[in-house]
């Protein structure tokens, strides 16, 4: 069988029917686990960093939020290139190859995390190299877009990027059990560690290690699941040239800014929640809690892209804004206040909920919104400048995916940052609260004045 697509036309009925749907979905389901391998790997320091201190790693709380927030760094700043480069490469072959990437960082910290005497700038490179996890989602995304109509976009973004997004969840669950036990042996997992557990008096055996090595199977088998069982759509290969039109695209920078604000709050969260429970609550066992915010947040973000495609993705990401700013004044900053974790876990977990419903809605307007765009353009020219329309606005939608993926997971670094610098200047997180707070009222207008209000420039 060919892996390169020569005839691509999902917008035609009868060709979507008779074989288009099976191909994109099979393409999905394999895009899917490699995803969730990627956001595995790249929220790895999330649980990492709230366990070294137990491996006898001394470091202080500022540069243990800083190895939670470096992954994020350098994960948005490679998606910025990896948005650009399954129209040069193919989506096929991308994807095996930034799949197999995660090797790198995966291998690296299984060695690493055997010996305590490793040192910071080490940890901070391997931090780095996990950032591989996070450029791979823009280019998932961008290529998953090509494969599906116009009606069936907002489904299969929120799929590909609301169960990869369970690989958040997925490593906060996993790591702290395999790290419980010798799992690969002595000669692979290493020696172990051994910990003193205050609250229950008893002494208890960690392999740090495993927090790296576990992810490698699972890896290998993606790989080359998606080297033999996806495709490359021949219609869909574009220079970066081509593509870098979006920059003078005035709805790819609001969208980068509303993604911010929805994306860019789920990693950002993600990745500073334990170390957050862990500085305001140190009372609480982290491990129970915190894959439970990223988990409702995943599993709510293709409920955003169907609830988008019914009822306006525009409508929904206002609300959504909404609601985010609303839940932090008057659930998380009381419960912190109080001291009360369940109130403040149940109000966070809120938060994830929303910044999934709000993932999945604003990628599910980019393609309406350049799709629009082009096809108003092209009104009046015939048919063949429809159709040049629609393949010019794919091609343009799935680089404004995949940057606009770029610009948000910005937020993964600045979220835990901002926690760490305002627990640093005032002791407490009211100061980073008080300033998503205001981001998302600045959210709110933009989605009203350009997307969501009667009379809207881009309607959608």
């Amino acid at each position: 069988m060919s892996h390169v697509l020569s005839r691509w036309e999902p917008e035609d009925g009868a060709f979507w029917s008779k074989e288009g749907s099976g191909i994109a979905n099979r393409n999905l389901w394999i895009s899917i686990p490699c995803l969730m391998l990627a956001f595995s790997v790249w929220m790895l320091w999330s649980v990492v960093a709230a366990n070294l201190d137990k491996a006898g790693f001394k470091f202080s709380k500022d540069q243990l939020f800083f190895l939670t927030a470096l992954p994020a760094l350098s994960g948005a700043t490679l998606r910025i290139f990896y948005s650009f480069l399954v129209p040069v490469f193919g989506g096929r072959r991308f994807t095996a190859f930034s799949t197999a990437s995660l090797l790198i960082p995966a291998i690296g910290m299984g060695f690493a995390l055997q010996d305590p005497t490793t040192s910071y700038s080490t940890l901070l490179i391997l931090a780095l190299l996990c950032g591989f996890g996070g450029g791979n989602f823009s280019s998932s995304m961008a290529n998953i877009s090509f494969f599906f109509p116009k009606s069936r976009k907002g489904y299969a973004t929120g799929m590909n990027a609301g169960i990869g997004n369970l690989g958040v969840s997925v490593v906060q669950f996993v790591t702290p059990l395999v790290i419980s036990s010798a799992v690969f042996g002595a000669a692979i997992s290493g020696e172990g560690f051994l910990y003193h557990n205050a609250k229950t008096n008893a002494d208890n055996l960690f392999w740090l290690a495993n927090a790296g090595f576990i992810w490698v199977p699972f890896i290998v088998v993606a790989t080359l699941a998606a080297w033999f069982g996806m495709n490359d759509i021949a219609s869909a290969k574009a220079s970066f040239s081509d593509q870098a039109i979006i920059f003078k695209r005035k709805h790819n920078w609001l969208m980068c800014w509303l993604y911010i604000g929805t994306f860019g709050s789920f990693i950002g969260f993600s990745a500073g929640f334990a170390m957050l429970i862990k500085a305001q609550f140190p009372e609480v066992d982290v491990a129970k809690f915190a894959f439970l915010g990223p988990l409702a947040g995943a599993l709510a973000r293709p409920v955003g892209g169907m609830l988008a495609d019914k009822i306006g993705g525009a409508r929904l990401t206002f609300w959504v804004f909404a609601a985010m700013a609303v839940t932090i004044a008057v659930g998380i900053l009381p419960a912190l206040h109080s001291h009360q974790f369940m109130i403040f876990l149940f109000s966070f977990i809120g938060m994830f909920i929303l910044t999934g419903l709000g993932n999945g809605s604003t990628f599910c307007m980019i393609p309406i919104i350049f799709q629009t765009e082009r096809e108003r353009a092209s009104a009046g020219q015939g048919e063949a400048a429809i159709r040049q329309a629609r393949l010019d606005a794919a091609k343009e939608s799935a680089a404004v995916l995949g940057f606009s993926g770029a610009i948000g997971a910005y937020g993964g670094f600045f979220i835990p940052q901002s926690f760490g610098t305002s627990i640093k200047l005032t002791g407490a997180p009211d100061m980073a609260l008080y300033t998503f707070i205001a981001f998302y009222v600045s959210c709110m207008i933009i989605t009203w004045w350009f997307y969501s209000r009667k009379h809207a420039e881009m309607p959608c």
